[in-house]
């Protein structure tokens, strides 16, 4: 409950408030930190300094001709007290011991360590060799010398003598070992100093950071910007759309889920660059904003811009693809592209062809017999009856060699109903429609059928409008459909004015063509019909002859009826 409540609490305050808590929490734990090795160190160092005075100390006292005099066997201890009271006052040493041979205390500046067994640092001190360390003396921790009491034979003397080097005894030299806490009380004086200097230039810093922190979240406090991130992932996943996000550098900053599928992104594509991605140039420069032109998306008069609607095609789909460039305050940030999958929509397209050319021809059908009946209408006004017998018969004539032509060479019905819209159509325009001599195509299968409706229907299409808007006298477009065993060439050549030659070599690949680079779709036509001819394992070429353009589209479809022979 505390920890909860700690938790909002510090939630509920600034990004500035925040920083300067953390700062001071950090500021704290360093000086402790700082604070446990300062007395790490100082006491080590008083150690060794210690130690090497009371060892000192000890092997002076040890060479004092009065201590080994008094603790030489027979010796009578008189002056030692005294002289130890001296060491302990003048040396500031806590306590002075001198024990004898056997290790127990003959004389102490601590009455208590007295007649008691003397505590040996090392048991080598017993066998004559020195010991300086800390060591427990009645409970208290202190650094403690002991150097060892050496005979030395006094000439003066008479009588028999020890050898020379007996040891006599062991001289030890004692000094409290001071706590953590008076060695924290003698460095208060400047800690107080330290910690003040250290949150005001801590708290400082974490006021200018949280002041460059603001600006580059746009005045956002950490709650709103987690807020701001979660609507932005639940929105930017949860969208059909694909979306792919650049920065200035053309690095991707961000990519949803639909994007990373309909492109065949990498896993790991945010913070990659634009040329590092394993795409085509075409999706490259539709990211980077580079128009179809070569240059980038500009208005035209009048403040309308250019439609920003660009048709790509990725791995057998037709994406549409729209870009937007991102700023702030004037300062560019990047940019975002959207893309949506218009394959589905093709298909349909493709489905609904032959229903579609089946109503146009009903629609061009009514008009032409509508202007034919005005004109028979009023040729009978004026009493011309033979004029009238002239004109159904001629009328009669045109319309059954076109069905002729039509029916003896095509022999799939919804492609031969196809071609009659188109000729309505294109007589509507004032263009004529030629089905060539060498046109020989059989029936096909339903699938195949469709197939070959959409490539031809999309291709007349755009010849007729190319014809339509030559400037020459005659206005014509020649189609030509040939089949073999396994496959259908579909040619179609118009009297346009051709293919501009900078766009001959991407017509296809960039899906455009003159008619959608002034309408909304750009492009879907010739898009969808390559992409067919590419699912048949075929393909669709452009090129100019003398007459104008000329496309070609060839793609694989199954054995039909065989040409001469009705289905039954």
């Amino acid at each position: 409950m505390v920890r909860q409540s700690s938790g909002r609490w510090f939630g509920r305050l600034t990004l500035t408030g925040q920083l300067f808590a953390v700062q001071v929490l950090i500021l704290v734990g360093i000086l402790v930190a700082v604070g446990f090795v300062s007395l790490a160190q100082s006491e080590a160092t008083f150690t060794r300094t210690e130690g090497r005075r009371m060892s000192a100390i000890a092997e002076q006292m040890a060479s004092t001709p009065i201590v080994r005099t008094e603790m030489a066997p027979g010796g009578v201890i008189n002056v030692l007290p005294s002289l130890m009271q001296s060491i302990v006052t003048q040396y500031s040493v806590t306590s002075m011991t001198v024990a004898d041979a056997d290790e127990v205390v003959r004389v102490s500046s601590d009455p208590t360590l007295e007649r008691a067994p003397i505590p040996l640092g090392s048991p080598a001190v017993a066998d004559g060799a020195s010991w300086t360390g800390v060591m427990d003396v009645r409970g208290e921790r202190m650094i403690v010398a002991q150097s060892p009491l050496l005979y030395v034979p006094d000439p003066s003397l008479e009588g028999p003598q020890l050898p020379v080097g007996t040891q006599l005894g062991t001289v030890m030299i004692a000094v409290h070992m001071p706590s953590a806490l008076d060695r924290l009380q003698g460095a208060s004086a400047y800690l107080p100093t330290y910690l003040g200097l250290a949150l005001v230039v801590g708290g400082l810093g974490s006021w200018l950071l949280s002041r460059r922190i603001r600006r580059q979240t746009l005045g956002l406090e950490p709650a709103e910007i987690t807020g701001l991130a979660e609507s932005r992932e639940a929105m930017l996943f949860g969208l059909a759309e694909g979306v792919v996000a650049l920065d200035t550098n053309e690095r991707i900053t961000l990519v949803n889920n639909v994007a990373q599928r309909l492109l065949d992104l990498p896993e790991r594509v945010v913070g990659m660059r634009l040329e590092d991605l394993p795409i085509g140039p075409r999706l490259r420069d539709v990211l980077r904003g580079v128009g179809e032109s070569g240059a980038s998306a500009q208005p035209v008069d009048g403040g309308a811009e250019v439609p920003r609607d660009q048709v790509v095609l990725r791995r057998g789909r037709v994406l549409v693809m729209n870009r937007m460039e991102v700023s702030k305050d004037g300062r560019p940030l990047g940019s975002v592209t959207t893309l949506r999958d218009r394959t589905e929509l093709a298909d349909l397209e493709r489905e609904l062809g032959s229903f579609r050319s089946t109503t146009e021809l009903l629609r061009a059908q009514a008009h032409e017999f509508a202007n034919q009946l005005h004109t028979i209408s009023g040729l009978i006004q004026l009493g011309e009856y033979d004029e009238v017998v002239g004109f159904v018969d001629s009328v009669s004539q045109h319309r059954a060699q076109l069905d002729l032509a039509v029916s003896r060479r095509v022999r799939d019905t919804a492609l031969a109903a196809l071609l009659m819209a188109k000729a309505a159509q294109a007589t509507e325009r004032r263009v004529e429609l030629r089905v060539s001599d060498e046109t020989s195509l059989g029936r096909l299968t339903q699938r195949d059928s469709a197939d070959v409706s959409v490539v031809v229907g999309n291709l007349v299409d755009n010849a007729i409008d190319a014809a339509a808007s030559s400037v020459g006298s005659e206005r014509w477009v020649e189609l030509t459909i040939r089949q073999d065993a396994s496959a259908v060439e579909v040619s179609v050549v118009d009297s346009g004015p051709g293919v501009a030659p900078e766009v001959v070599t991407e017509v296809f690949t960039h899906g455009f063509t003159t008619k959608a680079a002034q309408a909304g779709e750009r492009g879907i036509g010739l898009a969808l019909t390559r992409l067919i001819c590419q699912r048949r394992g075929g393909e669709v070429d452009v090129d100019n002859t003398p007459d104008g353009a000329r496309f070609v589209a060839r793609l694989t479809v199954e054995a039909g009826a065989p040409l001469g022979k009705e289905a039954g």
